[in-house]
């Protein structure tokens, strides 16, 4: 499988400004192919091949007087810049037919020089390298410092050099690893967990364990709400307008560095001592509509879950995810009862048919890891309850309803 790993850039004011013009003559190419694609689209003529769209956008233009600058640059980075368009198109095109998986896609816009993010790729038809002193030599560039902290594990296939709206500069390299070395990395265990997440506690899993919520978007936002307001202060156009926004956009990051890494961490953890693991499958995005939209999103549920479903078939171990409609809080994990809907601030209930005692968290975690069939009999053999219909009172068991359902 491929991944990405990134590493932050230093680059000197003489490299800042050839990476500004790569950014830009990438862009530039990028609008050529969208606007050549659209006008062939209004005329009802079929769309350029991207062979056509090379030798004229890129070839022929740079012989013109208006598009000359484009050979200051590296041509791999322009030709990259049209396969983006191209694959744009085609995951729209994918999207508009239903064979893409995900949201749908809307067609390729144009990019604008005021985009706060700004990244330009090297295949390695570009001849980039990294020299003896840890630098990243590329083409038309030079040799910029790299903040190395781990090595990486086989020769990267190609090198993304990212901007971001903080203006701070990375490059992301794409690394093919085989996923039988990375298996045997991993310790041997037989242990299976379910996870019910939550914002009291952002995880707590079928073995009782709590991890508490880190918040750290709540805990930053005094920071954040004095840099946004004196950058709504500032005169727009201004050079202390761009120093507060820099200003702002570099607490968001830092937010979005420290919630990475600890999504990072604790599924790295949960991966290694767990051979199996069971997750509910959250309707995130109906959950950001309600009035706990600032916290699901502080949470970050969805990264969470996709890194571990990265790893997971990165290290040989199973991630099973169970529908979102599943009772797993109103179900008594002991007996099987399903007790009907309960409000949030109950966080502990008693079974009226065991009378046993649940702690509303660890209850649904012992569910869902019933539910994604983890659980063993006394004999050993796995078991999956049986389908429950929904109540009919249940929030969000209705096809058409809006009102998700939080656990």
């Amino acid at each position: 499988m491929q991944l990405r790993y990134s590493f932050r850039l230093y680059p000197d004011t003489a490299q800042r400004i050839a990476l500004a013009k790569a950014f830009g003559c990438a862009r530039v190419v990028f609008n050529d192919a969208v606007r050549a694609r659209e006008d062939a689209r209004r005329a009802g003529m079929p769309f350029p091949v991207a062979s056509e769209l090379s030798k004229k956008l890129i070839t022929e233009a740079k012989r013109t007087a208006a598009r000359s600058w484009l050979g200051e640059v590296s041509a791999v980075v322009l030709q990259q810049s049209l396969r983006d368009a191209e694959a744009a198109y085609r995951n729209f095109f994918a999207s508009l037919k239903g064979t893409r998986k995900g949201a749908k896609t809307g067609a390729p816009r144009f990019k604008s020089r005021k985009d706060k993010r700004q990244s330009i790729r090297f295949t390695a038809n570009a001849r980039w390298s990294v020299d003896a002193a840890g630098r990243l030599c590329l083409p038309k560039i030079g040799p910029v410092k790299v903040a190395w902290s781990r090595t990486l594990p086989t020769t990267p296939t190609s090198v993304t050099v990212i901007k971001d709206a903080a203006g701070r500069y990375f490059a992301s390299f794409v690394i093919d690893t085989a996923p039988d070395v990375d298996a045997s990395a991993m310790p041997d265990t037989d242990l299976k967990i379910g996870i019910d997440l939550g914002l009291a506690h952002f995880a707590v899993l079928s073995d009782g364990t709590k991890i508490d919520s880190p918040r750290f978007l709540r805990r930053a936002e005094k920071k954040l709400k004095k840099g946004q307001r004196d950058l709504s202060r500032k005169q727009k156009g201004s050079k202390n307008r761009e120093k507060a926004r820099l200003k702002v956009a570099r607490a968001h990051a830092q937010v979005a560095d420290v919630r990475r890494e600890f999504h990072h961490q604790l599924s790295t953890r949960l991966i290694r001592d767990n051979q199996a693991i069971g997750v509910e499958d959250l309707a995130v995005k109906a959950l950001a509509r309600t009035r706990l939209a600032k916290s699901v999103h502080d949470a970050g549920w969805s990264q969470f879950v996709a890194m571990l479903e990265y790893k997971a078939r990165r290290y040989g171990r199973t991630l099973v995810k169970i529908g979102r409609y599943v009772p797993t809080s109103q179900t008594c994990s002991f007996c099987g009862r399903v007790d009907g809907p309960k409000p949030l601030h109950v966080r502990e209930w008693t079974c009226p048919a065991c009378k046993m005692v649940h702690d509303r968290d660890i209850n649904s975690a012992i569910n869902v890891k019933k539910a994604a069939g983890l659980a063993a009999t006394a004999c050993g053999a796995p078991i999956r309850p049986e389908c429950l219909l929904a109540q009919r009172g249940e929030t969000g068991s209705h096809g058409f309803s809006s009102k998700p359902c939080v656990a």
